[in-house]
């Protein structure tokens, strides 16, 4: 599904159902070896899909395990994205010489729970949430906003290694399935801002931010 809103370039691989012979590499083993059934499941079943995008790469399978502020850390050369939730796992991966940022997110569609919505958004987003609920009200598109600043920060926090709050990136949607960020971030010789495709199907909102290498 996620591969509707991604370039050629991007390796992509999903997946519905925990498959219950994914298995973990001893490294990764050790940083879930506390975790709950639920995180453990989430964690191998993203690695599964992992390792099969990379395989598509040619790239041999080994250890992702979580860097600072629990990026993945993925092989030399290569840049990707994870994402989980209920029913559906993803990854994502390209060259570095293809791709120079990507960042994906998946929520289920629905609206967001009570007093998040003004956590995550600018006084100006939530005027123009407004007016798309007004023209599309089948689109839950505070949901949506979430997850596209979502996967602005994965997309972010590779290139930069700094955090970025939700109030840091002034989002735009589209009803067309694209949107832009303005970073309002001092810019530093970082990003100033993305663009992505976003999409809603099977229960799903999906977001993607891919960055082309120069």
């Amino acid at each position: 599904m996620i591969e509707k809103i991604l370039p050629a370039e991007v390796a992509v691989a999903e997946a519905r159902h925990d498959p219950p012979d994914a298995e973990l590499f001893p490294e990764e083993e050790a940083v879930i070896v506390r975790a709950v059934a639920k995180r453990r499941r989430e964690f191998t079943t993203v690695r599964f899909c992992a390792r099969r995008a990379l395989a598509e790469l040619g790239v041999p399978p080994a250890p992702i395990l979580p860097g600072k502020r629990g990026a993945p850390q993925w092989p030399a050369g290569v840049v990707g994205s994870m994402t989980h939730c209920e029913g559906y796992r993803a990854a994502v991966v390209a060259r570095t010489g293809d791709v120079s940022a990507l960042g994906i997110d998946a929520e289920p569609h629905g609206p967001l729970p009570e007093g998040v919505l003004t956590i995550v958004t600018r006084p100006a987003e939530l005027s123009g949430l407004a007016a798309l609920t007004a023209s599309s009200p089948e689109v839950h598109w505070d949901r949506l906003l979430f997850s596209v600043k979502e996967s602005i920060y994965k997309a972010w926090f590779p290139l930069t290694g700094d955090w970025l709050g939700f109030e840091d990136a002034d989002v735009a949607l589209s009803p067309d399935g694209s949107f832009s960020a303005r970073i309002l971030l001092d810019p530093a010789g970082r990003p100033t801002g993305f663009t992505g495709r976003w999409l809603v199907a099977d229960g799903l909102v999906v977001s993607a931010v891919t960055a082309l290498a120069p």
